[in-house]
């Protein structure tokens, strides 16, 4: 047999029975120390399950607000510069530059006459997009053939026929219109007769002006996306929904604020509390560690023995706080908010690496009273 199979087996034959000891150890302390391990174990529960449950709900509500807002239509808008039209292979373009779950819809634009002479706005667009985009829309009923319009409330008091077939001239050609549904907004949309892009550029030989543009994720990732519009169509002028961006970056922030504040008081109090528990626990083990002393164990083993008790105080803590914190988020997510709340799993790592921080960063006053322990006194009984 060679040096090195030699070798190996006495090297694990050495690793386990420390490996077992310490482990030994660590149980006897939680079991002879029941009032104390509890203690801590439940402030660490307690903060765990108190961080789970903000970070959960942040993590969660933040998805659920951000989708709410792109229901509110468009946050950034891409227009021609100095009122004229945007090339043709504009669009393609900025679809290129989007992710998969953005949506880009063309608009053009054009004062039309009435029958009667009143003018009105005309836009013609992807319907079928803009259902998507402006999900916020009340529409009684959805252009689907060619000819259909969508007529705003106030366009109907300038079209005069409520129902019936209606003609719109622009540069002396006509279209015959139908209208199939009224749209409601309270804003500019419902002095507008909507049409499809290819029925309106086949009339008025107008070609679309604006892109409205649906940008998902953060304001951050609405900024990169303007920056390489602009970058990427120097014709057009790039700008982003002050009012959708803004409001959103007020609210997430508020929330951010609020939750951030909450969790940091909660793990000082979790920390103040697993801090005393420790220092009670060495001021009630001083005997153990002194005969440990005594028999040849080094301030470091000690130390790190103390320290590898208070990280698996912090570890089961962590992962029990964690279950508890899911639940809470969900009991809050329907009691609160009415809706369901996913669980996510994802936050559980950085539960179990904070609630291992606290209880270590809880240790350090703990381990320097170790370092003071004097075996020849405390055996002696002083």
């Amino acid at each position: 047999m060679t040096p090195d199979r030699i070798g190996r087996p006495a090297s694990r034959r050495a690793a386990g029975p420390h490996t077992s000891m310490f482990l030994r150890m660590l149980a006897r302390a939680a079991v002879h120390r029941r009032g104390r391990a509890a203690a801590a174990l439940l402030a660490m529960t307690v903060a765990a399950a108190a961080a789970t449950a903000m970070l959960n709900l942040y993590v969660d509500v933040q998805a659920k607000l951000r989708g709410e807002f792109r229901k509110y239509g468009a946050n950034v808008v891409v227009i021609a510069k100095d009122g004229g039209e945007l090339p043709s292979d504009t669009l393609p373009r900025v679809k290129s530059l989007l992710g998969s779950r953005d949506i880009a819809v063309p608009f053009g634009y054009a004062v039309a006459g009435t029958a009667e002479g009143h003018p009105v706005v005309v836009a013609g667009t992807d319907l079928e997009q803009v259902r998507k985009l402006d999900t916020w829309w009340s529409v009684t009923g959805w252009p689907k053939a060619s000819h259909d319009a969508l007529v705003g409330d106030r366009a109907l008091a300038v079209l005069g026929s409520v129902g019936q077939p209606f003609d719109l001239s622009f540069q002396g050609r006509t279209i015959r219109l139908n209208p199939v549904g009224t749209l409601q907004t309270g804003a500019a949309e419902d002095s507008r007769v909507y049409i499809s892009l290819s029925d309106f550029s086949g009339w008025s030989h107008v070609a679309y002006s604006t892109i409205e543009i649906s940008v998902s994720g953060s304001a951050a990732d609405v900024s990169a996306t303007v920056q390489r519009l602009a970058h990427a169509i120097p014709v057009a002028d790039v700008r982003p929904v002050r009012q959708i961006v803004e409001g959103e970056v007020r609210v997430l922030g508020k929330m951010r604020v609020t939750l951030l504040i909450a969790a940091v008081l909660i793990i000082l109090t979790a920390a103040l509390c697993v801090l005393s528990t420790l220092t009670g626990w060495v001021a009630d083990r001083r005997r153990d560690f002194a005969i440990m002393k005594a028999l040849g164990a080094s301030g470091r083993t000690i130390q790190g023995f103390f320290a590898a008790e208070a990280a698996a105080l912090g570890a089961v803590g962590a992962v029990i706080g964690f279950g508890l914190g899911i639940g809470v988020a969900i009991w809050i997510g329907r009691v609160n908010f009415h809706a369901p709340v996913s669980p996510r799993f994802t936050v559980l790592p950085f539960i179990l690496a904070g609630g291992v921080a606290i209880a270590l960063v809880a240790a350090v006053l703990p381990i320097s009273l170790l370092r003071r322990v004097q075996p020849a006194n405390i055996l002696r009984g002083e």
